[in-house]
């Protein structure tokens, strides 16, 4: 009895030439995923996945990185213009913002969302130290 391994072949998203890149940049990692119009992840890339361990991927150059890994894999796919979401505080924001557009996708539009809190939560009480 030979046991065949079922291989899996890579999604190949076809016809979809403009999509939405959205960054995450939080202070221990910046998460990069690339979708179509409708919001399904076509890929993504994150500093962790870029190789990256502990403080150094809350670092700006990981943030490079990690979005030059999924713009090459959103490329492959056909994906050539996009529109540019970014969420959070993180170190990582303005070189993930440069990568994209160095790689030679046409970026529309760039658009900060990170959430603001209209006085929002009660602040933790003062320290007695």
């Amino acid at each position: 009895m030979a046991n065949k391994e079922k291989v899996k072949k890579k999604k190949l998203a076809k016809g979809i030439t403009s999509g939405t890149a959205h960054i995450q940049a939080s202070f221990n990692n910046t998460i990069i995923t690339i979708t179509d119009k409708q919001g399904n992840t076509v890929c993504w890339g994150s500093s962790g996945s870029a190789g990256f361990k502990g403080s150094r991927k809350s670092t700006p150059f990981a943030a490079r990185l990690a979005a030059e890994q999924a713009i090459k894999a959103a490329t492959s796919m056909g994906i050539q213009e996009v529109d540019v979401y970014i969420k959070g505080p993180g170190p990582g924001r303005e070189s993930a913002i440069r990568a994209v557009q160095s790689l030679g996708l046409r970026v529309h539009s760039i658009s900060d969302i990170t959430p603001v809190p209209h006085n929002g939560c009660r602040p933790p009480k003062k320290r007695r130290v």
